[in-house]
Parts: structure tokens; C-alpha cells; sequence
């Protein structure tokens, strides 16, 4: 287990870095000057233009750009925002915002999404399984921006149950909305999923071993088909944490979320460079540990999967 986890690790060097390339390479090649549309439609002062590009290393060419980031980047420095910020604590502010919206959307996903799977595999072929199906599609086939503010009417604005926007993000209870609406579409996908693994594993030999021995029906299905049905499942939640932090953009627009999806889109919005690849960073080695963490996972649902 050891080696392999060493391995695992060395294998993310690579990808790291050419991941960090790549998204630094998208950013700097864009038309257009960063600094330049700082003024806007006024005109710009040549010599402030060059100094402000000196300042931010864009008069250096881009492969000392990208060599002078990776170093600052190692040494924990981001860099800083045009308006002289460093970009950690923009990102120190915004990140735990956005992982408490996301653990709470992959809670709601995981509790309904599963629990809608196991009931509706359960009962294929039934009325309770075709409702599930076409729930799911329904949810599958709307936009999440439509899915947000139809949820914000009908339990914001019309029931009044859930508080509109996120005024503050400790407060669970105010991440609730959003966090529902951001798990919508991954929770219908790990339904469906859900179902169909339980509905394979139904007419499996080792379900049927368990039944001929005469095991109680609880335990067949909370130990034996339930643990077997899962693999398929995390493999697919282990996948969908970087999805949610990813899809915070939207749904942090539409409930004013002061999280890392709308720190992004204000640097998209105004080129900072550095903000946009810190931000995508940490969410390349987020991915890259929930990855190596659901490979783990694996030998504590099924015995039979070893790591050399």
C-alpha cells in the first residue's frame, strides 16, 4: 500500500505540472492587454502601462513567466492582484466559503442520491423505479442557472423557507438553498447510477448464496449488495468534488456567495493571471488527492482489491 500511494504521488508531479501549464499558457495568449483595460475607455499613460508591466513580470517573455511563477508557486507565494493584493488571501477568503457549500451539495448528493438509487433499484421495473427515471431525467435535462432561481422563487420568495441569499456562509441553514441547487444534477446522476448497479447486483450469485443461507434481509442488502453497489458510486462522487467546487460559478452568482466562483469570475472578467491559475491550482490538487483517496476507498469497500 505504501509503494503504491509513493507512486501515486510522483505520478501527480506530471500532471501538476502540465496542468498549470497549460491553464497559464490559456490565460497569458488571450487578445487584449490586462493592463491596459485597467483604464478602461480612458487613455492610458505609456509610461504607467510599462511600469505597472514591469512591476507584474508581463514585459518578461512567457516561458520566464511561467518558470518565475512555478518557483513563487513552490515557495507558497500566488502572486498579487492588479490592485496589489496577495492573491492567498483572496483565495484564504474565498476557498472555505466555497468548501462548505460544496461538502454541504455532497452531502444532500450523496444522502438522496443513493438513498433515491437504492429505493428504485430495489423496485425496478415498478412504479417507484419509473418516477425515479424520469425525476432524474427531468433534473438532468434543466440548465442549473434554471434550477436556481426556480429554486430561489418557489422556496425563497414564494414559501419564504430558506433565506433568498447567502448573507452569511457560516450559517448552514442560508447554504441550504444553494447547496440543493448545486447538487441537483450530480445527486440525479448518482441516483440513477445507484440504481442500476443495485438492480445488477440483485441477480448476482452471491445475493443468492445469501438468501439460500437464510441471512436477514437487512443485512443482505446493508452489508453484502450494498458495499458491492457502491464502488461504481464513489468512483463517480470522488470525481464530481472537483465538479462542485467548479460549479460554484454559477451558483455562487445567483445566491451571492462571496466564494471562490465568484472570485474567478471577477478575474476572468478583469485577466488577472495570477488569480485565475492560483484558483485552478488548488482545484488540480484537490482533484489529484480525492482521486489518489477514492483509489483507497476501493480496498475498504471490496476486500478483494489489493494495492501492490
Amino acid at each position: 500500500m505504501g509503494r503504491y500511494v509513493a507512486r501515486r504521488l510522483l505520478q501527480m508531479i506530471p500532471v501538476f505540472i502540465g496542468t498549470t501549464l497549460i491553464i497559464f499558457l490559456m490565460v497569458h495568449v488571450l487578445p487584449g492587454d490586462p493592463i491596459r483595460a485597467m483604464w478602461g475607455d480612458k487613455a492610458a499613460d505609456p509610461a504607467q502601462v510599462a511600469s505597472l508591466r514591469h512591476e507584474f513580470g508581463l514585459d518578461q517573455p512567457l516561458w520566464k513567466q511561467y518558470i518565475d511563477y512555478m518557483a513563487d508557486l513552490f515557495k507558497g507565494d500566488f502572486g498579487k492582484t492588479f490592485g496589489g493584493r496577495p492573491v492567498s488571501e483572496e483565495m484564504g477568503m474565498a476557498f472555505p466559503v466555497t468548501l462548505r457549500l460544496a461538502a454541504v451539495a455532497l452531502t444532500i448528493e450523496m444522502i438522496v442520491g443513493i438513498g433515491l438509487g437504492a429505493w428504485a433499484g430495489l423496485r425496478a421495473g415498478r412504479a417507484a423505479d419509473t418516477g425515479v427515471l424520469i425525476f432524474t431525467l427531468i433534473v438532468i435535462s434543466m440548465p442549473v442557472f434554471v434550477l436556481g432561481y426556480l429554486a430561489r422563487f418557489i422556496f425563497a420568495d414564494e414559501l419564504g423557507w430558506l433565506p433568498p441569499n447567502v448573507q452569511d456562509s457560516m450559517d448552514i441553514q442560508q447554504l441550504l438553498l444553494p447547496g440543493f441547487v448545486l447538487a441537483m444534477l450530480s445527486m440525479a446522476y448518482v441516483a440513477r447510477l445507484t440504481r442500476t448497479t443495485f438492480a445488477e447486483n440483485l441477480r448476482a450469485d452471491y445475493m443468492r448464496t445469501a438468501l439460500a443461507k437464510g441471512l436477514p434481509r437487512r443485512r443482505i442488502i446493508g452489508v453484502h449488495l450494498l458495499r458491492n453497489s457502491l464502488i461504481p458510486v464513489v468512483t463517480f462522487l470522488g470525481t464530481d468534488v472537483g465538479a462542485l467546487v467548479g460549479g460554484a460559478v454559477v451558483t455562487e452568482g445567483i445566491f451571492n456567495v462571496q466564494g471562490v466562483g465568484n472570485l474567478l469570475f471577477k478575474a476572468l472578467g478583469q485577466r488577472e493571471g495570477s488569480t485565475i491559475v492560483g484558483v485552478v491550482t488548488i482545484f488540480v490538487l484537490v482533484i489529484l488527492l480525492i482521486n489518489l483517496l477514492v483509489d483507497l476507498l476501493y480496498a475498504v469497500l471490496d476486500p478483494r482489491i489489493r494495492y501492490a
